[in-house]
């Protein structure tokens, strides 16, 4: 199947093509749901998901101004209650014009059809410069090697040095204007910072496009893409039995670090963003 003209990437999409490109096939392609687990056990991981999902939903309604006592009374379960205990007393000290669930994107590619697509979990805008703010409630705290390779650490900024002139009185960002935070709620005083500038902004923008083009030349063949020679990653894919790459899903808790949304994408199309087309 060939990559639609207006297909719309996202930091989860090329993560996807980056770890395996066939499961980028499978999933954003050919659109096949599998049914399969991703992670076991399953009852915990998915209980671990949905109170994570919770925390991004109370960690937006705060910064929109929400009486804090009415969300402290929906954190009633573990570990939801110690994430949003760690939220309350060792948040990042928010400063400026703040910008919650900040949905930006811009045209990506040589057509211009195609969309780069992000939503962050929080932009702070202050005397020009820009924040973006990730929570994270995973289970364990990644090193900072491995968020720096990930798809979300050069989308993010490189996105909002595009697209973010509407958070800035009609002013673009320059890269060295903008900084990445990731938060962790289970380890809050233990946050990572990436600092942007103009050579990792024209590093990006390159690593990207080629990625982008990657994919159009492999939807060109009616072959399957290629499957990710590390089996390992196949342990916690939905698709790992349509591959021939087992059939049951990986112990989550024998992750070193994990993502806490493995298989999770917001479900975001394009006429939703026109509005907000930043």
């Amino acid at each position: 199947m060939t990559l639609p003209g207006d297909f719309q990437f996202s930091q989860g999409s090329l993560q996807d093509l980056v770890d395996c490109k066939r499961r980028f096939q499978l999933r954003y392609l050919l659109q096949i749901a599998w049914p399969a687990v991703p992670a076991e056990p399953y009852l915990e991981n998915e209980q671990h998901l949905r109170l994570g999902a919770l925390f991004h939903l109370m960690a937006q309604q705060h910064t929109l101004g929400v009486d804090e006592a009415r969300l402290t009374a929906m954190a009633s379960e573990e570990p939801l209650a110690g994430w949003w205990q760690n939220f309350m007393q060792q948040r990042p000290a928010l400063e400026g014009t703040l910008f919650p669930e900040a949905v930006l994107t811009t045209p990506f590619g040589q057509s211009g059809q195609r969309r780069l697509l992000a939503k962050m979990d929080l932009v702070a805008v202050s005397d020009g410069r820009a924040t973006i703010y990730d929570w994270k409630t995973s289970r364990h705290r990644p090193p900072r090697t491995w968020l720096a390779d990930r798809l979300q650490t050069r989308v993010y900024p490189y996105l909002l040095v595009q697209a973010g002139a509407e958070l800035n009185s009609g002013q673009p960002f320059t890269p060295e204007q903008v900084e990445m935070v990731y938060w962790f709620a289970g380890f809050p005083d233990r946050p990572e910072r990436f600092i942007y500038d103009a050579q990792r902004y024209a590093e990006d923008g390159a690593y990207l496009t080629g990625l982008l083009d990657q994919a159009a030349t492999l939807s060109m063949s009616d072959e399957p893409f290629p499957l990710t020679p590390d089996e390992s990653k196949c342990r916690f894919c939905v698709y790992r039995s349509l591959c021939n790459r087992g059939i049951a899903a990986g112990d989550v808790n024998e992750l070193d670090f994990d993502d806490p949304e493995p298989m999770v994408e917001f479900d975001l199309d394009f006429e939703q963003v026109a509005e907000v087309d930043y």
